[in-house]
């Protein structure tokens, strides 16, 4: 049975494809055609490493002052239960 949902006729935007439109090098373009490479799926896993690179970066940098403090912490008091640490 078919949904009226709006959301139910396309696919998700986490789990699913989109079409995009994308400028490319003409001479990287042929070259990759004429490879047989899937231009889509490189270009998706590429942009998916860039994203995730930048979200840690951002990530960081948003986290820096609480990093700093806490190494500053466990340099002057040392790892907490550290006393009972066996190995």
């Amino acid at each position: 049975m078919a949904s009226n949902h709006p959301a139910s006729n396309t696919r998700s935007s986490t789990t699913g494809k989109r079409a995009a439109n994308l400028t490319l090098s003409a001479d990287i373009l042929t070259a990759a055609k004429a490879l047989n490479i899937n231009i889509s799926q490189v270009c998706d896993t590429h942009l998916r490493e860039v994203v995730q690179r930048e979200q840690e970066r951002r990530w960081r940098e948003d986290h820096a002052d609480f990093i700093t403090a806490y190494n500053a912490t466990i340099d002057a008091e040392g790892l907490p239960l550290d006393e009972w640490r066996s190995f």
